[in-house]
């Protein structure tokens, strides 16, 4: 029995404090007034009286009743019901009103201001029942009766209402009966107490809760309750937050919420809110706004219905299927109208049930969840005490397992939540009194099973619980009448009510003494009935069913029976010592191990071959137990949820082998590297586990005459959580029969419990005594365990990375893999006495924490405890020392036999710098994306090493895959090639069942990617060395060092270090030598020079007979030459100035020798020099050329070759003039001469420009005539070049007659190739050329010619025309433009387009310095190209997309990677600019020079394709020999810094300019296939071979040089083409000296390499590997026009071929050594090779496998010819000898078919031409704002009627196909089609917005190219401006005029053009002028009046020729020839103005 409430109070408003500035409530009257001795007094409660504050208020309310929740100390809830009503106060002012009064004290605290103004007030009272029950209904109706009599003045004595309430109403607990009672007023009232004390009661507020929230809102809340959120409710009424505070706790039963809980806290206690802890709290919604700064905090609004959860914080909801079944059952309940909604016929108007009973249901779906959630919780409680009383814990991480909710976030948190551990204290004793949720947990699977049958039964179900829960809340079914006295309505209004009487305390205390004394139990026999009232007997817990047996019908595990067999065949074959067939079955038992049930299978079969404490097995059957064990611990995560771990425990102490006498090695130091020893939460449940068996053990034989004595039984390994007496405790589930026969643990001490009082106590003591001693030693058994475990094997050694978190980075300790680290372990511990280091402290704390944490919640003394702590630090200790020996002794043990490792072969001279370290070749992006090599076995990862040569990086290995390992797997590059190298991260390799920490990545230019993973036998130091090396060999000091002259001699390697010894390097050997001989040959050192330069005395040279490298003595000792984007300012360009050339520097011999180059021949061959070389001293003609050797010593160029071709009226003088204006001095110079147009080819580079730079280094002489005589020079080299050109003679028939070959031709042939053209609007239409031309004005279609009298200006030098007028065709006279023709003289107006006998093709940027105008027929073109920036770009996405180091995503598809590189765009745009180039030389006969950067990287690619393309010589093996050492050699392509191989070119970058140019030729073999002699294997081969530094060739940056280290000397001595040139003297007397000149003894004895076209030639004499046996020279149609269109273009094989067989075939004598050992193995062997074979993809050289069907014959001849003991024969003189079929029948009989093909393909060919050029002209013409084209402004339009495409002709419509148009000529076409679009806009319309802003591309390619980078922003304005005024449409009247200036200037003559158009008036300096100098806008025009004459007019005027033009700014004054014409231009004027 208890008080119904413990004190009554009344709190007023404290009218004292109130003077002082705060507002606060005062407790008046407190009863009883001292404390109850159970019950203290709860200070602070005038807070919660008034939750909003204690204020005075102007009007009355009415009396409020709310309930508030207060928590003591023991975390007991005190109930306080408050009912408030208001008195009134009179208040009188102290001061007048009107006085000042300083009220701000008061106005903060209290809400309403100037309250002080009032006398009539309203003060606050509040009546309080304090109380610790929850009878909130019972405290309203008592305190409502107190309040009544008070007001109504009713004669009862308010201390007997006080008295009976405190004193007298007893209450029962829970289960009692009803009480009846009066408070002494008349009243009659009743009190139910509920039947259950654990469920809470709600009445209606959960349904409250629904009805304000939502069920979403409310699940949201629920789920954040149960995770331990914050949650705070906000509501105007205090009820309201208290109902909905009581229902969200409600809502968690069989859980009590432990944490803070206010609903209602106060606003002056609001900080409260920031409270670390979770909470629950209600506040008034007016505080709203200072919760808003909450981050972590939930907030409901139950007014709105809305709540907010902030964005930080991390909320998990229920799983599914548990949330939708939840809000499904909640839908049922709260809206049952929805599932007849949609019904036809709408049913019969339902009967809601009660709001009460709805309650009920609602709250029977949560108890449910939980029920569902929480089933088989109580398998997983371990029981580790039963007496004194049971301690219960929780096996979280078997629960999770069990239930397959280990990644569901929510169950987790729950799990560690507070309540759930106050859940398993509570409800977790098998021997405790039961109520309805443990009845609803045992029978919820049944429920669940008649549910899935009849899903209707779900509701039924739900109703039934509902009525339990609704009984234990009414549990009488008859109501009560009671009788409550209230106030009469409006009663708290009355104006003249009294204030509450004081209450005497004595009558009080009187009154409750009496009470007391009168239901004192033991001495009153009115209560004797309470008695009876037992409380509810305990019983066993129902048990539910058991959690293993949930899952079993919802997974089945197929085939699991056969899996476990071949597991346990495989443990079998371990232990009978069967080792190969237990290697065999690993694979399949790794698979099986991925299923639990399997795992712990294991574990069962192997602790079946443990008897007694040891298993002893030898070193392999411990390697395999040790694999098997680490497979099935790394599947499972750190919680060990499905016991793996604890089963494993007990035998990785067990299994050991012994390692020598008195040392073993136990299995738990190869297991040790899994997380899961590192997770406390593991040990201690399998610690409780081991626990609850011994406790179980100890209790079994006393319950014999209980249950049946236990049988044995079979195991059946599926869960191990209910443990048996076997030693181990896996497996242990059991049947259902069999759990009923065996007892479980909780049955177990649920009868202990019960028989416990009958024990005597001896008896009990001895029982505690036994559980605590199990407790002690399983302790002591684990802290062993965990030592064991958590110490590494490797913990005494100095090689052991300390670990301070033994996190699982850790590297493996499994000593089975291989030897680990190192040999030389130290035999020292690195302990001291008692000190066992770091990470034995670690350990101590670890085990110390266990022991304190799991022997404190067992019970056991404190005396114990301490013995333990003090035993730890003594067993680490010994533990390390033993580990020592065993660390020691397992290093000598023989590593597992690995593969042996394959020696590769290697070339002569190739030497290995590191032997070989293990490493796995990794399968990369290539071998995974290809469908498993055609179905083969893989062959990548392989095992095998990696060797370094000084050459190549090689591995050389075998497939781990044991199907393919008989192959032997190699893949090797030049360390040259080397791209990138970087680290990767940790490699798991499945085939070895293990982790690789550290790996490499090396990727090749030559497409090669090696992915390595390093041995765990390879030490980080090895690797670093490795590194290092490659970096080493890869970026050699000096070029000496690479392989090319390294390969037969060796040469020291230098060392690395800045600070070089004297003559450390070769080249400082060499430089000194040559100081010496240069002393001796009379050279002289000039003093002042710092860099040690030489300069000529003024003595002819005659003591040398050769000088081939004549005045090496005067070159400056620079390394590196040139600047391009990379490397800005490397060197000073143009010749240095402290040199002087006083003698002539070569002499007749050396120019001989000079000669004998192949470049020379290739220019005798085409006539463009004398045989002799020597300049003639005639006097030349135009066309006749010399050799010149200005440059002989390089002093013009370092970059260009020693003699060039120049006209012959050209001097010496004049190139060193005018080499200054270009880059580098590279000067345009003649490279090759067509031999039909005998128009020239000139290559070079782009001209200086003028900015201050250009200026600084193109004239670094302060002389200012130098810059005029380097033009004027120029001009003349020009003149000269045009001269030289034969179609500048040809004054007659400009136009050629056979039009399908001009270039004139094309505009004509563009539109009629289409066929017959209907209308010339479909013309304009379909044919983008006809209208880009046809539009330009006065440009007309045709292909007549022009006599003579055209050319009126073009023989002077300074021609007035700008670069751009000269262009593309002849244009006829305009008849418009007829009247002014004598001053245009032959050229129509801007926009003409003629003929130049030069183009010189460059940037736009050099448009400015480029003077062409001031050379005749001279025509420059901007073009755009690829710069190698891009280029480099293009070729890194492009290796990504041939090798990729992992899988591609699958958006970014091989094709798509190879789109976004743009490689293959490149390739088409340096095939339009060739066949440009080949256009202009051969159908037009002009001359072109390229000129563009420095003229050695896009230049060279140009310039070679267009040479391979006319010159059917080039494309002969000896003939593209002469182009690649003609126009990359000689002319001076920077091998070496764009392949990256000096150390100064490290940054910049690989750049693949001469692998594109391989690329493009290697497109246009594709398409003439018959064209070339080599092959494609030739151009694959001098691919792989420019970069590999095997040949000399490719390893120099220019001819100098060469020179400079003696090649070039070497190759002129021989000739370069050794087999042509016999007559070259090589014998000569000065054998000793001639190699390097007077170089002789410097380089003596240095291997100077060898030539790659050498090695090709010698190569091919031999067989027939580069020869194209369908080569057949066409002798028609010498010129080849490829197609340059992307569809034609393809990924080049070299890209993507892989040959792992033998590596890149390019290395030939490799691939015949790797033959022939196989060949020699094989025969060792005996197998006869069998003519099948197999190829693969990938794998073998599919040319060497299937070789193409000529070169096997020629092979089988010469096999057949060496057997038959013939001397053989040459390949080629046998295929000389072949005779060709009769003539006829390869005659090719010309069709019209062919013809037209032809034909088409030459059009395309041309349209690409003049593509080229129009977009050339377009774009100078905007640059020198001439106005070519007016650029298009398109914007987005839609078509509402259908529109065709101006340019695909396609329809444009609709709203989704949105089309562009032009806004100025409403050009219409798709978004896709404005590329296409041609430039020039023409049909203008009004500009009415002057400032429109619009972006113009200058053409309509590739806009990342150079030309078009920048795009510009230009108003419509300018657009006009730039449009040319000559256009005749745009010109109502023109003349020329005078006009004044301003005031006191003079009259100047302008030439005038009115256009209407326009509206305005444009005035030029002279007629000819495009460029208007200014304009009057008309519209600004107030009037045009004729003048009088003005001061100062011109000569010749007439007085009425004068007139005004007045606009708003200012007046115009204009003067006219003649009276006549200024009255024309008055009319014209005013005519536009009106």
């Amino acid at each position: 029995m208890s008080r119904l409430a413990d004190y009554f109070v009344v709190v007023g408003y404290d009218h004292a404090k109130e003077r002082s500035g705060t507002s606060n409530g005062i407790i008046l009257q407190r009863f009883p007034e001292k404390d109850w001795p159970d019950t203290h007094f709860i200070e602070g409660i005038e807070w919660f009286c008034q939750p909003q504050g204690w204020a005075l208020s102007r009007d009355r309310q009415e009396p409020r009743f709310f309930l508030s929740v207060l928590t003591d100390m023991d975390a007991n809830r005190h109930y306080c019901a408050c009912l408030c009503f208001n008195e009134t106060v009179s208040i009188t002012p102290s001061k007048p009103v009107d006085e000042d009064e300083d009220v701000d004290g008061d106005s903060l605290v209290r809400a309403v201001p100037a309250i002080s103004h009032h006398t009539t007030m309203y003060a606050p009272k509040c009546l309080v029942l304090v109380s610790r029950l929850d009878y909130i209904e019972t405290f309203r109706n008592c305190l409502g009766i107190i309040y009544t009599v008070y007001v109504e003045n009713i004669d009862v004595p308010l201390e007997t209402l006080v008295g009976n309430i405190l004193g007298c109403i007893q209450v029962p607990p829970p289960g009692g009966p009803q009480v009846r009672f009066s408070i002494g007023a008349g009243d009659r009232q009743a009190l139910q107490p509920p039947i259950s004390p654990s469920l809470p009661v709600t009445h209606t507020s959960v349904n409250l809760l629904f009805q304000e929230l939502g069920i979403r809102n409310v699940l949201v809340l629920f789920c954040a309750i149960m995770t331990e959120h914050k949650i705070l409710f906000h509501s105007k009424s205090y009820n309201r937050l208290t109902e909905a505070c009581r229902a969200l706790t409600a809502l968690m039963y069989p859980f009590r919420y432990s944490h803070v809980y206010i609903p209602l806290l106060p606003a002056a206690l609001v900080e409260v809110l920031s409270t670390p802890t979770p909470f629950i709290m209600g506040v008034h919604s007016s505080l709203k706004s200072e919760t808003t700064e909450l981050m972590d905090v939930i907030v409901a609004d139950l007014d709105g219905g809305s709540i907010t959860v902030p964005d930080g914080v991390s909320l998990p909801l229920l799983p599914e299927p548990l949330l939708s079944n939840t809000q499904e059952a909640l839908s049922l309940i709260l809206q049952p109208e929805l599932s007849c909604a949609d019904h036809a016929f709408l049913p019969l108007a339902v009967r809601a049930p009660q709001p009460n009973m709805l309650d009920k249901q609602i709250r029977a779906v949560f108890m449910r969840l939980f029920a569902v959630l929480l089933q088989g919780y109580r398998s997983c409680l371990t029981l580790i005490r039963i007496h004194p009383k049971p301690v219960i814990t929780f096996h979280k991480a078997a629960f999770l397992g069990e239930r397959m909710l280990i990644d569901c976030d929510f169950t987790t948190r729950v799990l560690d939540c507070m309540f759930f551990t106050s859940f398993v204290a509570e409800r977790g004793a098998p021997w405790r009194p039961c109520d309805v949720w443990d009845e609803l947990y045992s029978n919820i699977g049944e429920l669940l099973k008649k549910e899935a049958k009849e899903p209707t039964l779900m509701l039924t179900h739900l109703e039934e619980l509902a009525r339990q829960l609704y009984s234990n809340e009414n549990p009488n079914p008859q109501a009560y009448a009671q009788k409550i006295l209230a106030p009469p309505e409006g009663a708290f209004a009355r104006i003249h009510q009294p204030a509450l009487p004081t209450i005497n305390p004595l009558q009080v205390q009187a009154i409750i003494e009496e009470g007391l004394s009168k239901h004192d139990l033991k001495s009153s026999g009115d209560y004797a009935w309470l008695q009876s009232l037992r409380p509810i007997q305990p019983r066993i817990v129902p048990m539910g069913p058991h959690i293993s047996t949930l899952n079993e019908n919802k997974n089945p595990v197929s085939n699991s029976a056969r899996r476990l067999e071949v597991l346990r065949n495989c443990v079998n074959c371990i232990f009978e010592n069967k080792i190969s067939d237990a290697r065999k079955t690993l694979p399949a038992v790794k698979r099986a191990l991925q299923s639990k049930a399997a795992r712990l299978a294991l574990c069962n079969e192997l602790s079946q071959h443990v008897n007694g404490n040891k298993a002893m097995l030898d070193t392999q059957q411990f390697d395999l137990v040790v694999r098997l064990m680490n497979c099935a611990l790394q599947d499972d995560s750190s919680m060990d949820e499905h016991g793996v771990a604890a089963a494993l425990l007990p035998l990785a102490t067990a299994f050991c082998r012994k390692l020598c006498t008195g040392v073993i090695q136990f299995a738990y130091t190869c297991i040790q590297e899994h997380s899961v020893w590192q997770n406390q939460q593991f040990w201690e449940a399998a610690y409780y586990l081991d626990v609850q068996k011994d406790i179980k053990a100890l209790y079994l034989p006393r319950l014999d005459t209980i249950s049946p004595r236990l049988g044995i039984e079979k195991i059946s390994p599926t869960s191990p959580r209910d443990n048996n007496s076997k030693d181990f405790y896996w497996g242990n589930r059991r049947s259902v029969i069999n759990r009923v026969a065996e007892p479980s643990a909780l049955e177990i001490a649920a009868e202990q419990m019960r028989v416990w009082s009958n024990y005597d106590i001896a008896k009990q003591n001895e029982l505690l005594q036994s559980e605590e001693s199990t407790l002690y030693s399983q302790a002591i058994h684990y802290a062993n365990r965990m030592i064991s475990l958590l110490i590494p094997l490797d913990v005494g050694t100095k090689y052991h990375r300390q670990d301070h978190h033994y996190d699982d980075e850790r590297a493996s300790n499994s000593i089975a893999n291989s030897v680990a680290e190192s040999d030389s372990a130290d035999a020292e511990s690195g302990f001291g006495d008692q000190d066992p280091g770091e990470t034995g402290a670690t350990v101590i704390r670890l085990v110390s924490r266990f022991i304190d944490k799991v022997c404190n919640e067992g019970g056991v003394n404190r005396d114990q405890i301490r013995n333990l702590h003090q035993m730890v630090p003594g067993v680490v200790y010994i533990h390390i020392e033993t580990l020592e020996a065993v660390y020691r002794e397992s290093k000598r043990l023989p590593p597992i036999q690995k593969p042996k490792i394959n020696m590769p072969s290697m070339l002569p001279g190739e030497e290995i710098i590191i032997d070989g370290l293990r490493v796995y070749l990794l399968p990369d992006g290539r071998e995974e994306s290809a469908p498993g090599n055609l179905g083969g076995p893989p062959l990548l990862p392989a095992e095998g090493a990696i060797f370094i040569t000084n050459y190549r990086i090689i591995f050389k290995g075998t497939p781990c895959d044991s199907l393919a390992c008989e192959q032997v797997i190699v893949r090797t590059f030049p360390v040259t090639s080397l791209t990138k190298e970087k680290r990767v991260a940790v490699q798991y390799l499945a085939h070895l069942d293990q982790w690789l920490q550290e790996g490499l990545q090396l990727r090749s230019c030559t497409f090669q990617l090696m992915k390595l993973a390093f041995d765990e036998e390879v030490t980080a130091e090895n690797i670093e060395a490795l590194r290092k090396c490659i970096h080493k060999i890869r970026h050699p000091p000096d070029v000496f060092h690479h392989f090319a002259f390294t390969g037969q001699i060796v040469v020291s390697q230098t060392p690395l270090h800045k600070g070089k010894e004297k003559n450390s390097t070769l080249t400082g050997f060499a430089k000194k030598t040559l100081w010496k001989t240069a002393r001796k040959a009379g050279f002289k050192q000039k003093p002042t020079s710092k860099r040690q330069k030489y300069v000529l005395p003024n003595i002819v040279v005659n003591n040398s007979k050769y000088l081939t490298s004549p005045g090496r003595m005067s070159l400056p000792n620079t390394d590196d030459y040139g600047h391009d984007d990379d490397s800005i300012g490397e060197y000073e360009s143009g010749p240095p100035s402290n040199i002087s050339i006083t003698t002539t520097p070569a002499d007749t011999k050396t120019l001989e020798r000079l000669a004998e180059r192949s470049y020379v021949r290739d220019w005798q061959r085409m006539g463009l020099c004398t045989e002799s070389g020597s300049p003639s001293n005639a006097k030349p003609a135009p066309d006749h050329f010399r050799l010149t050797s200005v440059n002989s010593i390089y002093m013009i160029c370092r970059s260009y070759p020693a003699l060039m071709a120049t006209p012959a009226s050209v001097s010496d003088e004049s190139i060193r003039r005018f080499s200054r204006c270009y880059r580098q001095g590279r000067i345009p110079a003649i490279t090759w001469r067509h031999p039909r147009t005998r128009a020239l080819l000139l290559r070079g580079a782009g001209h200086h420009a003028k900015g201050v730079m250009g200026m600084l280094k193109s004239h670094p002489s302060s002389n200012t005539s130098t810059e005029t005589t380097s033009s004027v020079e120029q001009e003349r080299y020009l003149s000269a070049l045009v001269a030289a050109t034969p179609i500048f003679n040809q004054r007659q028939g400009w136009g050629m007659s056979d039009s399908s070959l001009s270039i004139d031709s094309l505009f004509l042939a563009a539109e009629e190739h289409l066929g017959g053209t209907l209308t010339p609007e479909v013309a304009r239409r379909t044919n983008p050329f006809n209208k880009a031309i046809g539009t330009l004005g006065g440009f007309q279609r045709t292909s007549g010619g022009k006599g003579p009298k055209n050319f009126g200006r073009w023989g002077s030098l300074k021609d007035k025309r700008h670069a751009s007028q000269a262009s593309l065709s002849n244009v006829s006279q305009n008849k418009a433009n007829a009247r002014h023709s004598a001053e245009v003289d032959g050229t129509d107006g801007v926009n003409s387009l003629q003929r130049a006998a030069l183009y010189i093709l460059g940037e736009k940027a050099q448009m400015k310095g480029v003077k062409v105008e001031s050379a005749p027929k001279t025509d420059f073109i901007p073009v755009e190209y690829h710069d190698v920036r891009h280029t480099k770009a293009a070729f890194k996405k492009l290796m990504r997309a041939c090798i990729p180091s992992s899988q591609p995503e699958p958006d970014q598809s091989y094709h798509k990677l190879i789109e976004n590189s743009e490689w293959l765009q490149q390739l088409q745009n340096i095939m339009q600019l060739s066949g440009a180039v080949v256009d202009l030389l051969d159908l037009q006969g002009s001359s072109v020079a390229i000129c563009l950067e420095d003229g050695w990287d896009i230049t060279a690619q140009i310039s070679s394709i267009a040479q391979l393309c006319l010159d059917p010589h080039y494309r002969t093996l000896d003939g593209f020999r002469v182009l690649v050492e003609k126009e990359w050699i000689g002319f001076g392509h920077r091998f070496s810094h764009r392949s990256n191989l000096n150390a100064t070119s490290q940054a910049s970058g690989f750049a693949p300019t001469f692998l594109q140019f391989l690329d493009v030729v290697h497109q246009i073999q594709k398409q003439y296939p018959m064209a070339f002699e080599f092959n494609d294997y030739y151009l694959r081969f001098l691919a792989y071979h420019s970069v590999s530094c095997r040949f000399r060739t490719f390893l120099f940056d220019c001819e100098l040089e060469r020179v400079e280290s003696g090649v070039a000397a070497v190759e002129d001595k021989r000739g370069s083409l050794t087999s042509h040139h016999k007559s070259v003297d090589t014998i000569s007397d000065d054998e000793g000296v001639y190699p390097g000149g007077r170089l002789a003894g410097t380089i003596s004895g240095l291997n100077l390499g060898q030539s790659v076209f050498d090695y090709i030639e010698k190569q091919h004499a031999r067989s027939p590997m580069f020869f194209n046996s369908m080569y057949t020279p066409d002798l028609e149609h010498h010129v080849l026009r490829p197609q340059s269109h992307l569809p034609c273009l393809e990924v080049w094989g070299y890209y993507i071929d892989e040959e792992l067989a033998y590596g890149p075939s390019y290395d030939i004598e490799i691939v015949q050594m790797d033959a022939q050992q196989e060949e020699e193995a094989a025969a060792a062997d005996g197998i006869t090779k069998s003519t099948r074979n197999i190829v693969t993809k990938g794998y073998d050289i599919s040319n060497r496998s299937v070789p193409e069907a000529f070169g096997h014959l020629l092979e089988e001849i010469h096999r057949l010819e060496t057997e038959l003991g013939h001397l053989p024969q040459k390949w080629k003189v046998l295929w000389d000898k072949l005779e060709l079929p009769s003539s006829d029948s390869l005659t090719r009989h010309a069709s019209f078919s062919t013809a037209l093909v032809r034909s088409h393909g030459r059009l395309v060919h041309k349209r690409s031409t003049l593509e080229i050029l129009m977009r050339g002209k377009m774009v100078g013409a905007a640059e020198a704002t001439l106005g070519y084209s007016h650029p298009h402004r398109f914007e987005k339009y839609n078509y509402t009627t259908p529109t065709q495409c101006d340019l695909c002709a396609n329809v444009l419509w609709g709203p989704v196909k949105t089309g562009m148009r032009c806004q100025d000529c409403g050009y219409s076409c798709h978004e896709k089609c404005i590329e296409g679009v041609p430039k020039n806009c023409t049909k203008y319309k009004i500009a009415g917005d002057n400032n429109t802003s619009q972006t113009m591309t200058a053409t309509g390619g590739d806009n990342g190219s150079v030309s078009s980078g920048s795009a510009r922003q230009t108003s419509s304005q300018q657009y006009y401006e730039q449009f040319s005024s000559n256009v005749a449409e745009n010109r109502t009247h023109e003349g020329y005029l005078y006009k004044r200036g301003a005031l006191l200037k003079g009259w100047k003559q302008r030439w005038f053009v009115l256009d209407s158009i326009k509206h305005q008036l444009r005035y030029y300096d002279a007629m000819e002028d495009s460029h208007c100098k200014g304009f009057i806008d008309l519209s600004e025009v107030i009037s045009v009046t004729q003048a009088t004459p003005a001061p100062g007019p011109p000569k010749k005027t007439d007085d009425k020729s004068f007139f005004d033009l007045r606009t708003n700014r200012r007046t115009y004054n204009f003067c006219a020839g003649d009276a006549g014409s200024a009255q024309e231009w008055i009319e014209k004027l005013q005519a536009c103005l009106q």
